[in-house]
């Protein structure tokens, strides 16, 4: 049985995909991470000292968090178990825990437990960890593409070192490419092709090789001489769209695709865009943002701004998709390209603190209603209709008494806000006027 478990092994590592035939095994052969692993970063030094402590590895996919747990294991004389949050459940934990404490007490060797996906596990499969790492008897490296600070538990993420892995630079890529080039053989890959697939992958080197395996597959089942860049993009375009309409991509693609939007560059809105149409956000969250954008940071310069992120809300409620999205592509390049002003968020801001502090004054009795039983009381009694006035406009206090003369809306020289900021200072000096 040894020797058929032997050979099947053999054949199951010669068959296994690209990444997976690809994944480093030493400290020496990983990619990238040169912040974490780099010949002087601390936690090289601490796995190459075995002095390996509970961790948890943060990034996103591709950026080799199972790669950099399973180096580990085989850097250290500690007995190392791995399980998936995804499939594994209290039950397996306590099981690692009890062989754990079987194996200190018959040799004194340590455990380390990997478990992957740890954003998976539920508030009392994590608490099932806390007694075992708190007490030494476990080494816990967990690994997550999730915000650890909104997915784990606080008293578990307390005991753990975090340690935040990046997308790899292309360049990384471009050599763990040629390595995987090296290794499909014949047909050989362009320069180009590998170029492409580094480029397209995003940092993520599960993505990259997976794009330079289907292209090489494709090739050979055409018998072309050569892998180029063209079947590289179609092996990559076949692959899926990374997107979580609850996590961290999720979050940090509205971020994006906001803060392009605000800084007028459309067709990096448009890419963010694309990308979370591509994933399956839900339109309506692209257009309730795109509201919000429309007054916080357009505003006055172009009201007709909000008129359309209305209109582009109404029609994607009306029409949903796959036609909402040529309305949401619309508003989305004419707010990037619009005039920026903030002045109206600021003041509505500005005026909250100041009833805040000075508690929402009475208004003026000139102002007040003289309506019903307010007449008798005066209420009203003085104030002048602007529109009885030469120019709609009338010199009368406005503001209650007792909280001096704020200016709370400041509009910018952008766009129709231009107009209001020449309105307001011939206003302010028809005030003074004796």
């Amino acid at each position: 049985m040894d020797l058929f478990g032997d050979a099947a092994e053999l054949r199951r590592a010669a068959l296994a995909p690209l990444p997976e035939r690809m994944r480093p095994r030493t400290l020496e052969e990983m990619a990238g991470q040169a912040h974490l692993l780099g010949p002087e970063a601390p936690l090289r030094r601490t796995i190459a000292q075995d002095r390996v402590g509970s961790m948890l590895l943060w990034g996103p996919p591709g950026s080799g968090k199972t790669t950099l747990a399973r180096v580990v294991a085989t850097t250290t004389g500690a007995a190392f178990e791995e399980l998936s949050a995804v499939a594994a459940g209290k039950a397996d934990v306590q099981a690692v825990i009890k062989r754990a404490r079987d194996r200190l007490g018959e040799s004194g060797q340590r455990t380390i437990l990997f478990l992957d996906e740890i954003h998976r596990f539920n508030t009392a499969q994590q608490d099932a960890l806390l007694p075992a790492v708190e007490s030494g008897l476990v080494t816990l490296i967990g690994a997550t593409t999730e915000n650890p600070y909104s997915s784990l538990n606080a008293a578990l993420l307390s005991r753990l070192a975090l340690y935040e892995l990046r997308p790899l630079p292309e360049a990384d890529l471009l050599a763990l490419l040629q390595r995987g080039a090296d290794a499909l053989g014949a047909p050989p890959a362009d320069p180009d092709a590998l170029a492409e697939a580094a480029r397209l992958a995003g940092g993520d080197a599960r993505a990259a090789l997976s794009a330079l395996e289907g292209a090489h597959r494709d090739a050979v089942a055409t018998g072309a001489d050569a892998v180029g860049a063209d079947r590289v993009r179609e092996a990559a375009q076949r692959m899926p769209v990374r997107y979580d309409r609850t996590g961290d991509v999720h979050y940090d693609t509205i971020s994006a695709f906001i803060k392009s939007v605000r800084g007028s560059d459309v067709d990096a809105a448009l890419y963010y865009l694309a990308s979370m149409l591509q994933g399956g956000e839900d339109p309506r969250f692209i257009a309730r943002r795109l509201l919000i954008l429309a007054s916080e940071d357009i505003g006055n310069a172009d009201p007709q701004g909000l008129v359309l992120a209305a209109a582009c809300s109404a029609a994607v409620q009306a029409v949903g998709l796959p036609e909402g999205r040529y309305a949401l592509a619309q508003t989305t390049a004419y707010l990037a390209l619009a005039p920026k002003s903030n002045a109206s968020a600021v003041a509505i801001v500005r005026a909250l603190e100041a009833v805040a502090t000075l508690g929402n004054a009475t208004p003026p009795t000139h102002l007040r209603s003289a309506a019903g039983p307010g007449r008798p009381l005066g209420r009203g009694r003085g104030y002048v209709y602007p529109h009885d006035e030469p120019g709609a406009w009338v010199a009368q206090r406005y503001l209650p008494d007792g909280i001096g003369d704020p200016t709370f809306y400041e509009p910018s020289d952008r766009g129709a806000e231009e107009a209001q900021r020449a309105r307001m200072a011939e206003l302010a000096r028809r005030r003074e006027e004796p």
